[in-house]
């Protein structure tokens, strides 16, 4: 069985709930914090007070633990809840966890999001937490009718007496039941009685979205609040040397100007005020390591790599006796730039220092580290560091940097510097964000294989030639073995085909560049590379792409599955117009299974990409709707960085500025996409990242189907085609 969703019927409806006087199971911060902690360290289940409130007229709240950047996980996690809880959906609200040991991951053991886990790590936490809420709830219905537990049940927020149909509503029940111990088991309902989990569920944070009542950080105001704006070295890196600010402090508003460690602060009333200030500044700068920086040069440096046999970290069989035995043999060399997050709502926090505190408005995917930095930078114990996740406009790894936010960083040295009183909002313009580092890194594969007299692929040799995103992180430790990234090589040594000679190489490439996990991470370029060579080889053998694929998928049958799935939706094999081309691909990452097919007509350099169809396995579902959403933002994610997106360095400093050279696809270029989703009794897979990997050697494929030109170089407009 599947279900489809085309992107024009996307659109978020009306949400329930309002905040009301709180009688919680337990509380957030404090003592209940602290007890909630207790009763997980005794107890498999998770405690409910931490993250179930329960209002005095039976509304809910629910608290995340994971940060809302557009992905629609409040939605997934109150509906996790209650479907257990037994509680009435349109009387359901949610609300940020606050940065506190009791909302670590459930596999990281720090407090953050992002690898596409939100789902498949609170998948059994959050059910676990819904049930034994509602398991405490009606023991204590329990006791005060003096009757066994197991005559009552719950259902819409109430608790029933099955012998004589009395009922005692959630509201009336919270106080005894959050004194109750927390059961050591619970019971999770099988999926035939599931009444939530799996329907189309609108986003609870569809109304606050679209009216303008939902608070990013960006719309934080605070009394007496000061805008800081930061000057910084054109090269990542560089620090101020002497500088003149008298022209800038002369604007009306400007408070104050002075060095930080990576720059220029301005601090003003406002905006506008600090803006004005900062094009005045006039400053020398030590422009550091980077100051030489040029992309041309590197990429070239990254090609003489590739040619030379890297450190080996995976091998089946003797590939190199095996590609010399070949058939036929075939080399390529896929390049892919450096990429911009670009999240449309620039880096910004507000921070508010005073004696024996700090408190801090933030978007952040990362609450464990930038609570702890905040604490460190300011000499506070941590719990003297108060942190609020705001929602995110968007994220894609940016707001989850290893080492702590460096936007709160330079925030706190301009709050340190300022003295203790106003709160401070520190913002970054789009131009401070394409040129603030922290990019998808810059990649090269090297790859030759070989075919046997049947076509089918007898060796397979890979060298990669990039930049480390963990090393020097406090993540190394646990995902650099052996001077091997992990997240550098995923997608790689884990392929699915039927490859009876591989050879896996790796060229780690040092530079002073800092780079970081981006949509998709290492998958975003062994995606291309491996998906465009497989059809490079159908090519070769002379084979049709989805059916050479599938041959070689026999012992991975949900790969097959939604290829075979993407492949019907597109009518793989009939005939096309002139001009017009299909390309496929098939990827697996974060537990879940992705195949595309791209529908394009080429004419003298003018690309249209007509339709995308997208078939997915990402085990059970929790909400379809939201699915299908992240299926259909990662497609036109993926296809802004195939067609436009690279960032470029001369002398040191980036040539994109702004949107203008830093494009991304608008909605008149934007095709029709349709999603399939392939259903599945598997554990939940991740959502957010997987549909954007394939998208790249989807297009190019087409493109060579319809044009005949075989692109292996990113972005296409570096070929001189223009999106239409």
């Amino acid at each position: 069985m599947t279900t489809t969703s085309s992107v024009s019927r996307r659109g978020f409806l009306k949400m329930s709930g309002a905040l009301g006087g709180a009688l919680c199971l337990g509380f957030v911060l404090g003592e209940g914090g602290r007890r909630a902690e207790a009763a997980e360290a005794k107890s498999a289940i998770p405690a409910p007070n931490a993250f179930v409130r329960i209002e005095k007229d039976g509304g809910v709240t629910i608290v995340s633990n994971k940060s809302e950047m557009g992905q629609g996980i409040y939605t997934s996690l109150a509906m996790l809840i209650a479907e257990e809880l037994e509680c009435d959906w349109n009387r359901i609200q949610v609300v940020s966890a606050p940065a506190a040991p009791v909302y670590v991951h459930t596999a990281f053991h720090i407090q953050i999001t992002g690898g596409s886990t939100s789902t498949l790590s609170s998948y059994d936490q959050y059910r676990k937490i819904g049930a034994a809420a509602r398991d405490m709830l009606i023991a204590a219905a329990a006791q005060r009718w003096g009757v066994p537990a197991a005559q009552c049940r719950a259902e819409n927020s109430r608790v029933f007496n099955n012998a004589n149909g009395a009922s005692l509503g959630y509201g009336e029940l919270t106080e005894a039941a959050g004194k109750l111990p927390v059961p050591d088991t619970v019971e999770l309902k099988p999926r035939h009685r599931w009444k939530l989990l799996g329907t189309r569920v609108h986003r609870l944070d569809g109304d606050e979205k679209l009216d303008g009542r939902a608070q990013f950080a960006m719309d934080v105001r605070l009394p007496g609040m000061l805008t800081a704006l930061v000057k910084r070295c054109p090269s990542y890196g560089g620090k101020p040397g002497s500088f003149k600010a008298d022209a800038a402090r002369a604007v009306p508003g400007v408070r104050d100007v002075f060095a930080i460690s990576n720059g220029v602060a301005v601090l003003a009333d406002g905006f506008w005020p600090a803006k004005k200030a900062r094009d005045l500044l006039d400053v020398e700068w030590e422009r550091g390591a980077n100051a030489e920086l040029d992309s041309t040069r590197l990429g070239e440096h990254y090609r003489e790599l590739a040619a030379r046999p890297g450190q080996h970290y995976h091998g089946v069989g003797d590939a190199e006796a095996a590609l010399a035995g070949a058939a036929k043999r075939l080399e390529a060399l896929y390049e892919l730039p450096y990429l911009s997050h670009s999240p449309m709502e620039p880096l910004n926090c507000v921070v508010w220092l005073k004696p024996g505190s700090c408190e801090i408005w933030s978007g952040t995917q990362s609450q464990t580290i930038d609570a702890g930095m905040a604490a460190t930078m300011t000499g506070l114990k941590p719990e003297q560091v108060t942190l609020h996740t705001t929602f995110l406009g968007g994220g894609f790894g940016r707001r989850a940097v290893p080492v702590g936010s460096d936007w709160l960083k330079e925030a706190l040295e301009v709050v340190k510097h300022h003295g203790q009183g106003a709160p401070v909002r520190l913002m970054w313009t789009r131009d401070d964000d394409l040129a603030g580092a922290y990019y998808r890194p810059m990649w090269t594969d090297r790859l030759r294989g070989g075919i046997g007299a049947d076509g089918k692929p007898v060796a397979w040799l890979q060298t990669g030639v990039g930049q480390s995103i963990l090393a020097g992180t406090p993540f190394a430790p646990m995902m650099v073995k052996n001077g091997i990234d992990e997240v550098s090589v995923e997608g790689t040594e884990d392929m699915p085909y039927a490859l009876p000679a591989v050879k896996l190489d790796l060229h780690t490439v040092p530079t002073p560049l800092p780079v970081l996990w981006w949509r998709s991470v290492g998958h975003s370029h062994s995606a291309f590379s491996k998906e465009c060579f497989v059809d490079e080889l159908a090519e070769l053998a002379r084979q049709d792409p989805v059916a050479y694929r599938l041959a070689l998928l026999d012992k991975a049958p949900r790969q097959q599955g939604v290829l075979r799935e993407a492949a019907r939706m597109a009518g793989w094999g009939r005939k096309l117009p002139k001009g017009h081309g299909l390309g496929v691909a098939v990827h697996t990452s974060f537990g879940s299974h992705v195949a595309q097919v791209v529908e394009v007509s080429v004419k003298d350099r003018e690309l249209k990409v007509e339709h995308v169809w997208c078939a997915v396995d990402c085990g059970v579902v929790v909400n379809p709707d939201q699915v299908a959403a992240q299926m259909e933002g990662a497609v036109m994610f993926g296809l802004s960085a195939v067609m436009f997106g690279e960032i470029t360095f001369k002398d040191g400093e980036v040539e994109q500025k702004n949107f203008d050279r830093y494009q991304i696809v608008r909605m008149f270029q934007a095709p029709k996409v349709d999603v399939s989703i392939v259903a599945s009794e598997e554990a939940p897979g991740g959502t957010g990242e997987p549909a954007v990997p394939p998208v790249a050697p989807a297009l190019a494929n087409a493109i060579r189907s319809a044009s005949g030109q075989r692109l292996r170089e990113l972005p296409l407009s570096r070929h001189g085609y223009q999106m239409v």
